[in-house]
Order: C-alpha cells, then sequence, then structure tokens
C-alpha cells in the first residue's frame, strides 16, 4: 500500500540552494524572507519546513546564517497548519536543553513540531567553538546516546540516565506533551551507524536525492530492520526544475549549472571542511547535480508531467514526505504547486496529511 504523498520545503537559512550569485535570487538568508517563505508554502499547501542548522554559514563562514530554533519558534507562532522540522547537532545542545525547547515549540505550534538528528558535517562548525570534531562513527555514538534521553524527556518520562556521555539524575520536563506522545523525531545520514540509529529512534528517515533505484535499496535495508513501534517512514530531499516541455527544463538545468560554476571557488573550502567519511559527500560526488543533499540528482527535472510520474514513483517505493527545493525559490514553488501537485494528485497519489 502507497503512503501517503507529503510536500515539505528546505527553510533558506543560508541563502540560494544552488547558485549563490543568481541575479533571479539575490542572497537573502534573512528572518523576514524566510518567514514570508514558510508563511506562502504554508498558504500553497505544502505540508512541512526544514529548518537545518548551523551556527555559522557553512559555505563561506562569513554570510548571513539564520538561527534554526529561534527561527522555529517564531515560525510556530506565525503558522497554522505546516509542520515545521528543525535541524540539531547533538554536540551544541545538551539534550535536558533541546528537549525542552522542542517540547516549547511543540506547545507554541499545537503539535507542529518535529527534530531532525544530524550528527555534523562542517567540522569548522564545532572546531572553531573549541568543541572538537569527533571522528564519524564517535559523532554517532555521541548522537544515539544523546537522542535516547531526549526522546525520553520529551514523552514527559522521569529520566535517569547514566552513560558514556551523559548523566542525568532524576529529570522530568512539564509541562508534558498534550498532543501526543512527543514531537516526531526525523534521522538524516546514510552511514551504516545513521541507518541503525533511523531504525532504533527515528521516526522517519530522510534520504539524499539520488536516483530511485538506490533510493529502493536504501529503503529495502533500513525498513526491513526490527524495531520499536510502527513502521518507519521515508523522506526525499530533491530539487525540482519543472517546465511545459522537458527541453524547457533541461535549459533551466544547464541556466543553474552555469550559475553553480561562479561558485567553485567557495565550494572547494566548503568540500574541504566536510568530513570526507561522510556518506553523503561520498553520494554527492558520484552524480552531477545542483541543490544541496542530493538536489537535482534525484530526477526531478522535467515536463510538469513527468516531474509529477516521477515522484508517484518515488512515493511506490515508500517515499512519503518530499523536502523539496527551488531557485529562484518562490517562484519555483509556486510553480510546483500550480503544475505538478495537482498532476500527482490525478495520478491518484495520496494527498498530503499530517503524520499520526
Amino acid at each position: 500500500m502507497r503512503p501517503p504523498i507529503r510536500f515539505g520545503v528546505w527553510a533558506l537559512v543560508h541563502g540560494s540552494r544552488a547558485a549563490l550569485q543568481d541575479p533571479d535570487e539575490p542572497y537573502d538568508a534573512s528572518w523576514d524572507r524566510n518567514r514570508r517563505l514558510v508563511q506562502e508554502a504554508e498558504a500553497l499547501g505544502f505540508d512541512s519546513t526544514l529548518v537545518a542548522q548551523h551556527t555559522i554559514n557553512p559555505h563561506d563562514g562569513v554570510s548571513d546564517q539564520l538561527e534554526a530554533w529561534t527561527a522555529s519558534a517564531a515560525l510556530a507562532a506565525l503558522t497554522e497548519r505546516i509542520e515545521i522540522i528543525t535541524a540539531i547537532k547533538p554536540y551544541l545542545y545538551h539534550p535536558v536543553v533541546l528537549a525542552k525547547m522542542a517540547l516549547q515549540i511543540e506547545h507554541i505550534s499545537h503539535g507542529r513540531a518535529a527534530i531532525n538528528l544530524v550528527n555534523a558535517w562542517n567540522r569548522p562548525e564545532l572546531e572553531r567553538a573549541g568543541i572538537g570534531f569527533p571522528d564519524h562513527d564517535e559523532r554517532y555514538v555521541y548522537g544515539h546516546e544523546w537522542i535516547s534521553v531526549v526522546e525520553r524527556l520529551m514523552r514527559g518520562e522521569r529520566v535517569t540516565h547514566s552513560g558514556r556521555h551523559f548523566h542525568v539524575q532524576d529529570y522530568m520536563l512539564r509541562p508534558a506533551d498534550p498532543y501526543r506522545e512527543r514531537p516526531r523525531i526525523y534521522i538524516g545520514g546514510e552511514s551504516e551507524p545513521a541507518r541503525v540509529l533511523a531504525a532504533d529512534q527515528g521516526d522517519v528517515w530522510f534520504i539524499n536525492g539520488q536516483p530511485l533505484p538506490d533510493v529502493a535499496r536504501l529503503i529495502a535495508d533500513v525498513g526491513s530492520r526490527p524495531r520499536r513501534g510502527g513502521p518507519l517512514r521515508f523522506g526525499l530531499s530533491a530539487f525540482v526544475i519543472a517546465r511545459d516541455t522537458a527541453a524547457e527544463a533541461e535549459q533551466a538545468l544547464a541556466h543553474l549549472f552555469a550559475l553553480a560554476a561562479k561558485d567553485a571557488p567557495i565550494r572547494a573550502v566548503q568540500h574541504a571542511n566536510t568530513d570526507a567519511n561522510s556518506v553523503m559527500a561520498q553520494t554527492m560526488a558520484k552524480t552531477p547535480r545542483v541543490g544541496s543533499n542530493g538536489g537535482t540528482a534525484a530526477g526531478l527535472v522535467g515536463s510538469y508531467d513527468e516531474v509529477a510520474a516521477r515522484i508517484a514513483a518515488f512515493n511506490a517505493a515508500g517515499i512519503e514526505t518530499f523536502m523539496l527545493q527551488f531557485q529562484p525559490f518562490e517562484a519555483e514553488m509556486r510553480r510546483f504547486a500550480a503544475e505538478v501537485a495537482p498532476r500527482v494528485r490525478r495520478l491518484g497519489v495520496g494527498e498530503g496529511r499530517a503524520l499520526p
């Protein structure tokens, strides 16, 4: 049985997603722009927004960068329906502090908060703060213990925990969640430790944009692993370029590639700052693409009908939540809502609805 389809948008926490020097989308990572974008996405019918977390800009360290958790709290108060998924790097927040923040946003939003646990890939963000940057697998050991504490606290349990990294004594957060058991947990990452973490602690596993056969293999692997609770859900990041014809879409893609080429010096710095053991970085290097987290590698480039059909195929493979990128973002988001989303519905694929 197909899962329902839910469409989300990436908040522009560090500006444009494909090319940073686009005359049609000047760099803007401001709170005002992100507020307007998320409110419009909600009005257009999008189901979720993902607010990525960085304290310093991952592209060059000097450009503007939106702060994720304060912004998410404000978005919670200014929206009514859209799910607000806020990313978190565990080394930056003690679990009792983050659990309290997540519960507060859950209250502000009336049950629309979610955590996206990512275990960090950008070295300077942690190293320059004096936190340190442990190796890849050790970051997942830390993250696994961290989320195990956060998860219980978000449930309203009285927690005593003594582990390798955290010692929590008789801790309970109030008020508890009046809307559901706890805020939803999304897990990112595709390495073996990330897959273990997703199966053990996640509600939804986010997969980076890549071709359908690769996505289907990832879903088959992690979806078959033993876990507590209900079945794991799956999400996919993808950059969309949809036009009346496939030729027009390819022309638009070529235009973005040309613009993205201007960012080569910035991308080189970002590449040098990225953990070489990150599976995301290794996967992204396989296929030329624009956009982050896989971008156009998912193949959502083509005519309106082609893009709708490819979304339906991903959905048939098990993808429920499509976290989408566009450029120029607002104009292309409107185009998607007007032209692609209705075609997906006409294919008989389930419309978006809140996850239980």
